[in-house]
């Protein structure tokens, strides 16, 4: 195929040919990667606190660095590009830079489920081949009793709010503390898987699905969309990190600027909930029926202690809400647009029920995301 290109200027005309193969294309960008969304943020808003939870936060030029710090630690350690990496975690701020370390050094993380038996973190484990396990402090003890049945695993990780160390593992701050803050120079491309993620079925083992950069970047176009999130966004992860509806939500919301606050409580606290909406300017969460019942269950005293009226959207997944719930929802959350959405690990979000529909549309589950 011939391209002929015309450029006119002060009166002259200047012909190129171009010849392009049967077969060839025309590249003219590419995805971006987790990799460029944290760098771009770090850049065009360093002070911005990008991250955060009970305990601590971090700027988005913090939590750029540290994840290129643990990225660059755990290439110390031995780790290539492709190598998997396990974390067995409650929710807390450290799963963004697990996640962001793993874009940085073209890793792949491999979330453990806490809910799971021994002999099933074993197999994930065993079966996605990870080099290193990155352990939460209260989950040590139970680790040190399979240890032995996990023979791809050379290096442990332990971490903790208040740093203590264990026999065996490696401290996390110390590690990040030694370790460069430079940007890896490893390439991770659109296509380079990220994260491989377990989902158990009615039988036989969990399968791992893999996500990439491409995919998962492809869903948070799709959310941004039809959750019409923005840079002003302070979004709150009640379900675990290591499932995938906080994966999803988290990082669509990084991509535009705004704030991801992991909730770290161990067990659900109805009335501690909706204080943390009130103390840190919550204006979206994702959560199940139950959820919102325990929510709605609560003292009238109690819920007009909390100042609600920053919460923009909320959304109710996983299982069907009743009218009288949403009716409830809608009553407690004024400013609130309630939103219902389903789909799976390995396809994303599917189905979408939008506000205007909550109440026309009782029993659905929505209509299709945006390019379905």
């Amino acid at each position: 195929m011939e391209w002929l290109y015309r450029s006119s200027g002060n009166g002259n005309t200047t012909e190129v040919k171009s010849t392009i193969k049967e077969g060839a294309y025309m590249k003219l960008g590419h995805w971006m990667t987790a990799k460029d969304v944290l760098r771009v943020n770090a850049f065009k808003y360093p002070n911005k606190i990008g991250i955060k939870d009970l305990n601590k936060q971090w700027t988005f030029k913090q939590w750029d660095e540290r994840a290129c710090r643990l990225a660059n630690a755990l290439a110390d350690l031995g780790m290539k590009k492709g190598d998997r990496f396990a974390v067995l975690a409650y929710n807390c701020v450290e799963w963004m830079e697990f996640y962001g370390a793993a874009a940085k050094g073209g890793f792949v993380c491999v979330p453990i489920m806490f809910r799971l038996a021994a002999v099933e973190m074993e197999y994930n484990i065993n079966h996605s081949e990870c080099k290193v396990f990155i352990v939460q402090d209260q989950w040590v003890d139970l680790v040190n009793s399979f240890k032995d049945k996990i023979p791809c695993v050379e290096k442990y990780i332990s971490f903790a709010v208040d740093n203590p160390t264990f026999e065996g593992y490696l401290q996390y701050e110390e590690i990040l503390a030694k370790a460069s803050p430079e940007e890896p120079a490893t390439k991770v491309d659109a296509a380079d898987l990220w994260v491989i993620m377990y989902t158990g079925g009615t039988t036989g083992k969990p399968k791992g699905v893999m996500k990439t950069h491409a995919s998962l970047i492809a869903e948070y176009f799709i959310m941004i969309y039809d959750h019409l999130f923005d840079g002003d966004d302070c979004i709150l992860l009640v379900m675990p990190c290591c499932h995938v509806n906080s994966l999803f939500y988290s990082f669509t919301v990084t991509w535009v600027g705004g704030t991801v606050m992991p909730y770290n409580m161990v067990s659900f606290n109805p009335e501690n909930l909706l204080k943390t909406f009130a103390d840190h300017g919550i204006t979206f969460t994702s959560l199940v029926p139950t959820h919102y019942i325990m929510m709605l269950a609560l003292p009238d005293e109690v819920k007009q202690k909390y100042d609600l009226t920053k919460i923009k959207k909320l959304l109710c997944s996983s299982a069907p809400a009743r009218r009288d719930t949403k009716l409830g929802i809608i009553k407690m959350f004024p400013n609130s647009n309630l939103y219902e959405a389903y789909g799976s690990t390995e396809a994303g979000i599917v189905t979408i029920l939008k506000p205007h529909e909550q109440l026309s549309k009782l029993g659905s589950i929505g209509r299709e995301v945006i390019g379905s």
